[in-house]
């Protein structure tokens, strides 16, 4: 999760640049973040305080939120995110199972924990469904539900409710959650925990400037204003917004620039495109 504030390109500048988002996610990103986590993990004391020019989140925090280490059929270790749904069910980007070259034989979900490799809840599924147009060329169609065995709900781990209905969310403040890197040069030496960070929700219309076609109308974008933004690892993670006293999945962590500090928006699948597909799934 990019967190620190830097000097960076307007939004306008950056919507000026196409960027190319990157392709084999698992052998890119998650693959070499498996290691760098957990060797963070192992190598730094744990004490909650050094995410880089944020915070980290707090145990329970994000109840729903589930860290997924993926096992790859060559033996390989990936990560990602994913968020409780119900008891059994966690909703996630297809990408994290299948990028187009590598795919996964089975999912450790993470529950209540702030670390990836230890603590909390830990269950072990092959179970993972992809949307049935799920396109890693095009990145249409990013998602894929999960089912695990019954999971009790308590104060570390709880369910989110999807987003539904034809709101757009542009302007709206959301929060989104994961493991993955807090800074593009993150080592082993940054503490390795969930961290969170808020973010504003801009237009298709605004994100097309930067990755053009693959933003479609089921897609969702966030500003990366002032360098805070979604990064490597936290892909199929929440973002979601309180509505009414509860929290509601409006986006599920697909895509984004190369890098995570120059100001370029983060795309998410857009749950309410997807809520019915979800939903007959549960």
């Amino acid at each position: 999760m990019k967190l620190s504030v830097i000097i960076l390109f307007s939004l306008v500048s950056a919507a000026l640049c196409y960027e190319e988002p990157l392709r084999y996610y698992h052998e890119n990103v998650g693959i070499p973040e498996a290691a760098r986590i957990k060797q963070a993990e192992e190598a730094v004391d744990f004490d909650g305080s050094r995410i880089v020019g944020g915070s980290a989140a707090n145990l329970g925090q994000y109840p729903y939120l589930g860290g997924l280490i993926i096992t790859l059929t060559t033996g390989a270790q990936s990560v990602c995110g994913s968020s409780l749904l119900t008891n059994t069910r966690l909703v996630t980007a297809a990408h994290c199972w299948f990028d187009g070259r590598n795919r996964g034989r089975q999912v450790t979900v993470v529950l209540g924990s702030v670390r990836l490799f230890s603590g909390g809840t830990r269950i072990n599924t092959p179970n993972v469904q992809m949307h049935g147009n799920w396109n890693p060329s095009t990145i249409a169609n990013d998602v894929a539900v999960i089912s695990i065995n019954h999971v009790g709900f308590s104060n570390t781990i709880n369910r989110i409710n999807l987003a539904t209905g034809s709101a757009n969310y542009a302007g709206t403040w959301a929060q989104a959650a994961g493991f993955g890197l807090t800074a593009d040069n993150a080592g082993i030496t940054t503490n390795q925990v969930l961290s969170h960070v808020t973010l504003q929700v801009i237009t298709n219309a605004v994100c097309r400037g930067t990755f053009g076609t693959r933003i479609r109308d089921s897609t969702i974008c966030t500003s990366g204003a002032n360098g805070r933004s979604t990064c490597r690892g936290d892909s199929g993670g929440p973002l979601s917004i309180s509505s009414g006293g509860r929290r509601l999945l409006i986006g599920i962590t697909s895509f984004g620039a190369a890098s995570c500090q120059r100001g370029f928006p983060a795309a998410y699948a857009r749950v309410t495109s997807f809520a019915s597909w979800i939903n007959s799934r549960l």
